[in-house]
């Protein structure tokens, strides 16, 4: 169904001055009316409507290029090396897991079966190694104490590296272990031991210690001061060290960290640092095998990333979103994060739905933000809680097809879910999306009476109108993983670990997109609301404020991710904790929804365009 096409003529812009006077200091800030404001009014043609549009910067990946897209990884000659290379490396794990030889002894088999875990999840290879990863961990953690562990099982002194390096990689896989084996690497005055002079193997402990306190609990004060100490070390480390594939690893992981990190983007750098240093590429161990593999799958997902993404291209441009202007167009960087957290080549259900319903979500923001009038509004709520083709029937032509291709598209990924889930689950998506929509129309009503809310009436509902719920709900359900009614409680709404992912989102992504959206009336923000309740605060101390919040929301998701005693598997949490991630990179630097032309554009280049070199 086509969308109407919406030509904005010339702008005209509509400032109002503040009212500054001491006696009225309340009104001014909880009136947007009466706030410094910046709106850019257009009139539609044809229409004779005055509407709101926020001068969003186009589509960036145009149709015919992505159909122009080939690549000859999906020949059957590339899957046939894998294949070999899949036996290959097996053999080599179970080689090193069954005996002792020349390069496995007891004084190093723990970090060396702790290195070929780490490296085959990094190199993003993992998924055909499961049986060999656990069997590897459960012999690690067999000899796991309350001082750690040294670099084999007949090592008397505990080793920095060995242990951060297994306290991150065992936390990750579920096993319970404290980071209070952390204490025991402090020197009296209880800061972390260092040498005067740097070696590799020190740095290279630092760096693993960095790691592992990135995936701190609350309360954990020892990873906190972990992370300070290794932060400050690696990063004069770096400035001494020559271009090698330790100092890129080294920025690498200063820039990303774990949360902010995206398994693909990992798996793309990786590949060069595990071929550029010599100490991974040791020739009796075979090590140059997971190499070679770790090429092929990337460029053979590649090349299935390339089919998706056409078909997805097709569907935006079929459906008439091409010809709409006011909205951002990102269905292709909303894809490239669906595929940069899950390469399994069975789960497009799951890719090309997470683009298609976080596409619609974003054009839905930019219609009850920006363009909708009121009264469009309060037509497309109630159409969407009829959910009807024939609720269409009132509303206005432009919002037809926005309606119909929602409607469409949500019932077909039920469809998707019911075959997955072996029952119907609409109720649950049109349950997410209701509230989402209710959210959404809360903000419009902020917006158009200029009232500003109080701090925690702005995050309750923004921890839903962003979006994130009704964006991992249905994607989630396509992947063959059974979620019964009371897991889909745990992780979804109104579980704690979706409540803390919510607000991690929100207060992030509102620290980035605060001023542009002031700049076109929208005032409500968590820190125009901050400021309200902290009238001598500055703009300087709400983001402190809040980015201390995101701080310690991210132990709390650490938690309710990773908890030893929860009653859902890892694997069941894992995608909608890797979607946060996904969204979270989104704003390591700006609004990366709104500005897609810089990071996530070398991203979807990185990550998705371009195969790696063999």
């Amino acid at each position: 169904m086509a969308l109407l096409s919406v030509a904005p003529l010339a702008p005209r812009w509509c400032v109002h001055k503040s009212l500054v006077t001491s006696s009225k200091v309340k009104v001014v800030r909880r009136t947007m009316s009466t706030s410094i404001r910046m709106c850019q009014i257009t009139t539609v043609s044809g229409e004779g409507v005055q509407r709101r549009i926020a001068n969003h910067h186009s589509n960036l990946w145009d149709d015919n290029f992505i159909q122009s897209l080939s690549t000859p990884y999906g020949a059957i000659s590339y899957h046939e090396s894998a294949q070999k290379l899949i036996g290959e490396v097996k053999e080599m794990i179970n080689s090193i897991s069954v005996k002792d030889g020349e390069l496995i002894t007891p004084s190093n088999d723990l970090l060396m079966r702790l290195s070929i875990v780490d490296s085959i999840e990094r190199l993003g290879i993992d998924r055909h190694f499961k049986s060999e990863i656990k069997s590897a961990l459960d012999y690690v953690y067999s000899y796991w104490n309350e001082k750690g562990i040294g670099w084999g099982r007949d090592s008397v002194v505990a080793d920095l590296n060995s242990t951060a390096l297994g306290l991150r990689t065992l936390r990750l896989h579920g096993y319970p272990v404290s980071s209070d084996v952390l204490q025991h690497f402090k020197e009296q005055k209880g800061q972390f031991a260092c040498s005067a002079i740097q070696t590799e193997g020190e740095i290279r402990s630092v760096l693993n210690l960095f790691r592992a306190s990135q995936i701190a609990f609350p309360g954990e004060k020892v990873m906190e001061e972990a992370e300070v100490f290794s932060t400050k070390y690696l990063k004069e480390a770096i400035l001494k060290l020559p271009v090698c594939g330790l100092s890129r690893e080294i920025s690498y992981v200063l820039e990303y960290g774990w949360h902010i990190n995206l398994p693909r983007l990992e798996a793309r750098n990786y590949i060069d640092v595990f071929g550029q240093d010599p100490i991974y590429l040791t020739p009796n161990m075979k090590t140059q095998k997971l190499l070679e593999l770790a090429k092929l799958e990337f460029n053979m997902f590649h090349s299935l990333q390339q089919q998706e993404l056409k078909l997805l291209s097709r569907w935006w441009k079929d459906s008439g979103f091409s010809q709409m202007t006011f909205p951002r167009h990102r269905h292709v960087e909303y894809y490239t994060l669906a595929s940069c957290i899950d390469s399994e080549p069975q789960h497009s259900s799951f890719r090309l739905g997470f683009a298609k319903i976080f596409h619609l979500a974003t054009v839905l923001d930019d219609i009850y933000d920006t363009f909708g009038t009121m009264d469009e509004l309060e037509l497309f709520t109630a159409a969407v809680k009829r959910w009807h083709p024939s609720a269409t029937e009132w509303l206005p032509e432009y919002m037809k097809g926005v309606y119909m291709v929602l409607y469409e598209t949500v019932n077909e990924m039920a469809g998707e879910a019911e075959k997955s889930q072996g029952r119907d689950t609409l109720n649950y998506a049109r349950n997410a999306l209701e509230a989402y929509i209710d959210a959404s129309m809360e903000e419009a009503k902020w917006i158009f009476s200029g009232f500003l809310p109080t701090f925690e009436e702005y995050l309750d509902n923004g921890k839903v109108s962003f979006g994130y719920t009704i964006g991992t709900l249905q994607p989630i359900l396509t992947l063959g993983i059974p979620f019964p009614h009371h897991i889909l409680q745990e992780i979804d709404f109104p579980s704690r670990l979706n409540d803390v992912a919510c607000s991690i989102l929100r207060l992030k992504g509102d620290v980035h997109t605060y001023q542009a959206e002031r700049s076109r009336g929208e005032e409500s923000s968590c820190i125009s609301c901050y400021m309200e309740e902290n009238p001598e605060s500055t703009e300087e101390d709400a983001i402190n404020h809040i980015n201390s919040m995101v701080d310690k929301l991210l132990k709390e998701l650490n938690w309710e991710y990773l908890r030893p005693d929860s009653n859902v598997p890892i694997t069941s949490k894992k995608h909608a904790f890797d979607i946060l991630r996904a969204f979270y990179h989104l704003y390591k630097y700006r609004d990366g929804y709104s500005v897609a032309n810089y990071e996530i554009k070398n991203l979807v280049m990185t990550t998705v365009i371009e195969p790696v070199p063999l």
